[in-house]
């Protein structure tokens, strides 16, 4: 392991192209451990430590801004006001269109970690300020919008786009806002063109209400649209 200025570290590393710094736990008693995601940005697999931060990686990976990911690829290292070295590994890195970046933490609930964590996130956020970065302790999403934006997740991979003629056809049956089964019955048939539906979801080429259930009748429209209830969760 090479320890580095953090100045300079995050001008030289690549640290979306790094391992984990250190394994995620295995926690017995738990229903879900550590794995891998599958990043539909870059065509790789991040290290995930728990659901908690499989969701967070599932809303990183469909951000537009965010070009490359990492799961713990770095440990900082600090001096606390009573002298005492202190450290810390954020659970994930995201990369920025910008060249900018954010390490981040997916706690399950606000109090997660304790005071140590608290206290990290405090050191971690001023050392990610001083370089323009950004540092956040991730909020869990509201069920409904996990749900959603996890199924969508399941279409992500670019076999769900179908025959070429068919993401012409999916554009066409969503050019107006529609219900979603009149708009892939429109395209085809609907076995073969939902998952193309899901997918051009998920790449924000359609647009929906997420923050309310899908299902059948869910209003599907095109790229920008802006339908009734439609709030930040919307894709």
């Amino acid at each position: 392991m090479v320890q580095q200025r953090w100045a300079d570290a995050a001008l030289a590393v690549a640290f979306e192209d790094l391992a984990p710094v250190s394994a995620f736990p295995v926690i017995p008693g738990r229903r879900w451990g550590p794995g891998l995601w599958w990043s539909a940005t870059t065509g790789k697999h991040v290290s995930a430590g728990s659901n908690a931060m499989r969701t967070q990686l599932i809303v990183l990976d469909r951000d537009p801004r965010v070009t490359a990911l990492a799961g713990r690829p770095v440990r900082l290292l600090w001096r606390n006001p009573r002298g005492q070295v202190r450290s810390w590994v954020p659970q994930l890195f995201a990369r920025y269109t910008d060249g900018t970046a954010l390490l981040a933490d997916c706690p399950s609930h606000p109090d997660a970690g304790g005071a140590r964590a608290l206290k990290a996130a405090e050191a971690v956020a001023k050392a990610c300020a001083y370089i323009g970065w950004t540092y956040r302790r991730l909020p869990p999403l509201d069920d409904i919008l996990a749900a959603n934006l996890k199924w969508l997740a399941g279409y992500r991979h670019p076999r769900n786009t179908g025959r070429p003629a068919l993401t012409a056809a999916v554009h066409e049956a969503f050019a107006r806002p529609r219900p979603l089964i009149e708009g892939a019955q429109a395209a085809g048939d609907p076995i073969e063109v939902l998952p193309a539906v899901f997918h051009a979801l998920w790449h924000r080429q359609l647009t929906t209400d997420l923050d309310t259930p899908l299902h059948e009748r869910t209003l599907v429209g095109p790229r920008g649209w802006s339908g009734p209830g439609k709030t930040g969760g919307a894709g």
